[in-house]
């Protein structure tokens, strides 16, 4: 009991002082996001999780560590979507790219609240209802074949309904006013838009931990993989945002695999009772779908590039 205190309270004060060294030191001015920068910030956010997921296969053995490095796969795989919905709230409110950073970091802080909520709500119910697993799991294979049948439908924020409560309840100012979410106007406190779009994306990524939470329920319910795996996946969202915002819907098949990873963990939770899928199988099927249909997207639109037909009389020269 000592020794899992104390591996809380140590993940969580690494957490925050990785929280604190990334808004206080490297981000401490509001700047653009570069390709470059989001991908050294992508790489160290990996590289962190991989050395997390060693030290449990020395601490915990092997089972440990392939249970985390498959919920963290889950996770995220699942948040590219995540990065989408985020792409089109910045470009719809016209959020300026110096205050992006600002915006996904108090949302992801807000985030790491709420999936600690779900994931001790989840395990408490799995633990005393031992029917809700077959609820969880219905409830992902129908999230799942809705998804494949929902890859071009249209998102509008502004009908978010936190939106339209927040824009009835709250005052709030037409124009951005630097980095606040909050200013004074004649002695009156008013919201600025930029905090009207830290509510949708904290209410976006509710929505998405609907999904996400129980699918990597039904890997483990141990809550401090289940716990670490989320946290992970999330502080590297912000990373992922920029450094896939402008790629991201050009993988066209990537939501399909999505659909399939989020009904294939569906079965997996139905059936425990039945059938009982190794780990290591369920994480080499959750891979390979992504790999397949990244691979997919990537040669179909190749194939569906134009040709640009060059005119005989043009000369070599004039290309070059």
């Amino acid at each position: 009991m000592a020794n899992e205190i104390c591996c809380w309270v140590g993940f969580n004060i690494f957490v925050l002082a990785m929280l604190a060294l990334d808004l206080g030191v490297f981000h401490r001015k509001s700047h653009e996001v570069s390709v470059k920068e989001a991908l050294i910030w992508t790489g160290v956010w990996v590289g962190l999780a991989l050395l997390f997921n060693g030290g449990l296969f020395f601490i915990r053995g092997k089972e440990a560590a392939l249970t985390f490095l498959t919920g963290y796969l889950i996770e995220k795989s699942l948040s590219v979507d995540n990065v989408f919905v985020f792409y089109l709230i910045f470009t719809c409110c016209v959020v300026p790219k110096v205050y992006q950073h600002r915006v996904l970091f108090w949302g992801i802080l807000g985030a790491l609240v709420m999936r600690a909520i779900l994931i001790a709500t989840g395990i408490t119910l799995m633990n005393t209802f031992h029917w809700i697993i077959y609820v969880f799991g219905a409830f992902l294979i129908i999230t799942g074949i809705k998804m494949a049948f929902s890859k071009d439908k249209e998102i509008d924020p502004g009908k978010n309904p936190a939106l339209k409560l927040f824009r009835r309840l709250v005052p709030t100012t037409k124009e951005y006013h630097n980095e606040k979410f909050l200013t004074r106007i004649n002695g009156k406190l008013f919201a600025t838009p930029l905090l009207a779009v830290l509510v949708m994306i904290e209410t976006t990524d509710l929505v998405f931990a609907l999904d996400s939470i129980p699918a990597i329920l039904a890997i483990s319910t141990d809550s401090f993989i289940v716990y670490t795996s989320n946290v992970f996946a999330i502080l590297g969202l912000r990373a992922l945002f920029f450094a896939l915002a402008g790629v991201v819907n050009k993988f066209e098949y990537l939501h399909y695999g999505f659909s399939v990873i989020l009904a294939f963990v569906g079965v997996k939770m139905v059936s425990a009772n039945v059938i009982k899928i190794p780990i290591g199988i369920s994480l080499g099927v959750i891979s390979s779908v992504l790999v397949v249909s990244m691979a997919a997207s990537v040669i179909v639109a190749k194939r569906n590039q134009p040709v640009i037909e060059l005119d005989e009389k043009v000369e070599v020269e004039s290309i070059l």
